[in-house]
């Protein structure tokens, strides 16, 4: 079986509504450059792929184009919709256009993190954050992600609420955690937006800022998401990707490895040792 990768191009097509239908014997999945997503798109790529003898073209774009592509039926899958706040908009406008196939993990979180060394010097808080002192030594800014992130919008809404004097630096998951790690290596103050699960907790001591307001939500769970039909088109593939579900303490063990060295090595790893559970997933399916 054959499998894609599909980045620019689609992207491109898809953000202007003009994306070919996929073939219909093939499962196109779209995913956003986030260390769980990418992992837990790739095993999804591998088993459907090998399981249920399917060919998988994988999509890479930003989550605001995977809504559109779902609802247009230019996407078939995505594993990475945040609920029920971060990715709340999207559910409001694209609800009843997708159909949610359930919960691939659960417990996770967002938040503003910082060093442990900035935590035990009181920054604890984003409340601390109001204070002239912390404004000027974290250069007025906090290191946020891509533009179209639900964490983006929150981490927003959040400066509004708290009246803090701070802009939000929009970039890359990748940049984000090139600045942290630059600050960690200098003990520099830094500010990022974050989340659970994510490798960054097993590189380095970190702290989530506390949230008195619950401006950035409580805890989460991360579904899978389809087009409409897609369980009727491939069913044993929507029955396993609702059956898919990992613990979020695995999942970051994995992504660390990842980061350490590669992701097709995390993935590898996984395929070797998650044995009883990934056959758990197949069964269910098959039930």
């Amino acid at each position: 079986m054959r499998r894609k990768l599909t980045t620019a191009a689609a992207t491109a097509a898809i953000t202007a509504g003009m994306a070919t239908a996929a073939n219909a014997d093939e499962i196109r999945i779209g995913w956003t450059a986030w260390a769980d997503a990418e992992f837990i798109t790739q095993i999804a790529d591998h088993l459907i792929t090998e399981e249920f003898g399917t060919d998988v073209e994988l999509v890479q774009t930003d989550i605001a184009p995977q809504y559109t592509g779902l609802a247009d039926g230019d996407i078939d899958l995505m594993l990475m919709s945040w609920q029920p706040i971060t990715h709340e908009d999207y559910l409001e406008e694209f609800g009843d256009e997708i159909e949610d196939l359930g919960v691939l993990y659960d417990g996770a979180k967002l938040g503003w993190l910082v060093p442990e060394y900035l935590y035990d010097l009181g920054l604890t808080s984003i409340e601390d954050l109001q204070d002239d002192e912390w404004v000027d030594h974290l250069g007025g800014q906090i290191q946020g992600i891509d533009p179209g992130a639900g964490l983006t919008r929150l981490s927003h809404d959040t400066i509004d609420e708290y009246g803090l004097d701070f802009q939000l630096i929009e970039a890359s998951d990748s940049a984000m955690t090139a600045a942290l790690d630059r600050a960690v290596r200098r003990d520099e103050a830094i500010v990022v937006t974050g989340w659970s699960p994510h490798w960054k907790f097993g590189a380095y001591d970190l702290e989530y800022l506390d949230d008195p307001k619950e401006a950035l939500g409580e805890a989460e769970h991360i579904n899978a998401m389809s087009r409409q039909g897609f369980g009727d088109d491939h069913p044993e593939v929507a029955e396993f990707a609702s059956c898919m579900e990992i613990d979020l303490e695995k999942l970051n063990e994995y992504m660390y490895l990842g980061e350490e060295e590669s992701t097709d090595h995390a993935v590898d790893k996984f395929l070797d040792e998650e044995g009883d559970l990934i056959d758990q997933w197949v069964d269910c399916a098959r039930d």
